[in-house]
Protein backbone atom coordinates (compact mmCIF):
# COMPACT_ATOMS: atom_id res chain seq x y z
CA UNK A 1 0.00 0.00 0.00
CA UNK A 2 1.75 3.12 -0.85
CA UNK A 3 1.70 6.32 1.38
CA UNK A 4 0.86 9.12 -0.54
CA UNK A 5 2.77 11.97 1.59
CA UNK A 6 0.72 14.82 0.08
CA UNK A 7 -2.60 13.58 1.09
CA UNK A 8 -1.72 12.73 4.65
CA UNK A 9 0.04 16.43 5.33
CA UNK A 10 -2.49 18.39 3.72
CA UNK A 11 -1.36 21.67 2.84
CA UNK A 12 0.50 22.34 5.87
CA UNK A 13 3.62 22.25 3.32
CA UNK A 14 2.66 25.37 1.36
CA UNK A 15 1.49 27.48 4.67
CA UNK A 16 4.94 27.05 5.75
CA UNK A 17 6.37 28.18 2.68
CA UNK A 18 4.33 30.85 2.30
CA UNK A 19 4.32 31.84 6.20
CA UNK A 20 8.28 31.77 5.55
CA UNK A 21 8.53 33.96 2.34
CA UNK A 22 5.76 36.33 4.46
CA UNK A 23 8.34 36.60 6.95
CA UNK A 24 11.49 37.79 4.93
CA UNK A 25 8.88 40.33 3.68
CA UNK A 26 8.03 41.65 6.71
CA UNK A 27 11.08 41.47 8.36
CA UNK A 28 12.35 43.60 5.22
CA UNK A 29 9.93 46.45 6.07
CA UNK A 30 10.82 46.06 9.71
CA UNK A 31 14.46 46.66 8.89
CA UNK A 32 13.48 50.15 6.64
CA UNK A 33 11.41 51.44 9.60
CA UNK A 34 13.34 54.44 9.15
CA UNK A 35 14.68 54.63 5.31
CA UNK A 36 13.13 57.51 3.99
CA UNK A 37 10.55 56.72 1.13
CA UNK A 38 10.37 52.95 1.87
CA UNK A 39 7.26 51.16 0.85
CA UNK A 40 6.06 48.69 3.44
CA UNK A 41 5.00 45.65 1.22
CA UNK A 42 3.45 42.51 2.09
CA UNK A 43 0.80 39.93 0.25
CA UNK A 44 -2.71 38.34 1.28
CA UNK A 45 -1.55 34.77 2.58
CA UNK A 46 -5.55 33.15 2.46
CA UNK A 47 -5.97 34.12 -1.06
CA UNK A 48 -2.77 32.98 -2.17
CA UNK A 49 -3.40 29.80 -0.01
CA UNK A 50 -6.33 29.35 -1.45
CA UNK A 51 -5.31 29.78 -4.86
CA UNK A 52 -2.15 27.25 -3.91
CA UNK A 53 -4.68 24.39 -2.78
CA UNK A 54 -7.23 25.09 -5.48
CA UNK A 55 -4.00 24.45 -8.10
CA UNK A 56 -2.17 22.16 -6.13
CA UNK A 57 0.88 24.32 -6.20
CA UNK A 58 3.84 23.23 -4.79
CA UNK A 59 5.97 26.09 -6.32
CA UNK A 60 4.70 28.71 -4.59
CA UNK A 61 7.36 30.89 -4.50
CA UNK A 62 6.48 34.69 -5.34
CA UNK A 63 7.09 36.86 -8.07
CA UNK A 64 8.64 40.24 -6.15
CA UNK A 65 7.71 42.05 -9.21
CA UNK A 66 4.43 40.84 -9.85
CA UNK A 67 1.27 41.57 -8.48
CA UNK A 68 1.46 38.84 -5.61
CA UNK A 69 3.23 41.77 -3.53
CA UNK A 70 1.18 44.49 -2.43
CA UNK A 71 1.73 48.04 -1.21
CA UNK A 72 0.69 48.43 2.67
CA UNK A 73 -1.58 51.81 3.50
CA UNK A 74 -0.56 54.18 6.59
CA UNK A 75 -2.77 54.58 9.19
CA UNK A 76 -1.04 57.14 9.92
CA UNK A 77 1.08 59.14 7.25
CA UNK A 78 4.53 59.83 7.88
CA UNK A 79 6.44 63.59 6.38
CA UNK A 80 9.01 61.36 4.51
CA UNK A 81 6.64 58.91 2.68
CA UNK A 82 7.97 55.53 4.48
CA UNK A 83 4.54 53.59 4.97
CA UNK A 84 5.97 51.08 7.49
CA UNK A 85 4.47 51.26 10.98
CA UNK A 86 5.96 49.63 13.42
CA UNK A 87 3.18 48.55 15.20
CA UNK A 88 1.75 47.16 12.52
CA UNK A 89 4.80 45.22 11.24
CA UNK A 90 5.37 44.12 14.59
CA UNK A 91 2.07 42.78 15.05
CA UNK A 92 1.82 41.23 11.64
CA UNK A 93 4.95 39.71 11.70
CA UNK A 94 4.00 37.76 15.56
CA UNK A 95 0.97 36.88 13.85
CA UNK A 96 2.54 35.37 10.75
CA UNK A 97 4.93 33.72 13.46
CA UNK A 98 1.55 31.87 15.38
CA UNK A 99 0.27 30.61 11.91
CA UNK A 100 3.94 29.15 11.24
CA UNK A 101 4.16 27.28 14.64
CA UNK A 102 0.25 26.36 14.09
CA UNK A 103 1.17 24.59 10.48
CA UNK A 104 4.51 23.38 11.70
CA UNK A 105 3.04 21.28 14.96
CA UNK A 106 0.02 20.14 12.67
CA UNK A 107 2.47 19.12 10.57
CA UNK A 108 4.67 17.40 13.38
CA UNK A 109 1.77 15.63 14.79
CA UNK A 110 0.49 14.05 11.16
CA UNK A 111 3.67 12.98 10.97
CA UNK A 112 4.50 11.38 14.39
CA UNK A 113 1.19 9.59 13.67
CA UNK A 114 2.25 7.94 10.53
CA UNK A 115 5.22 7.00 12.17
CA UNK A 116 3.12 5.33 14.79
CA UNK A 117 0.89 3.31 11.89
CA UNK A 118 4.02 2.40 10.50
CA UNK A 119 5.28 0.50 13.70
CA UNK A 120 2.07 -0.89 14.27
CA UNK A 121 2.11 0.95 17.57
Amino acid sequence: MAIHFGQVIGGHAQALQLRGQRAEIIAANLANVNTPGYQARDFDFSARYDAALAARDDGLALDLDSGDLQYRVPHHPSGDHNTVELGVEQAAFAQNATGFQASLTFLQMKLKGLAQAIQGQ
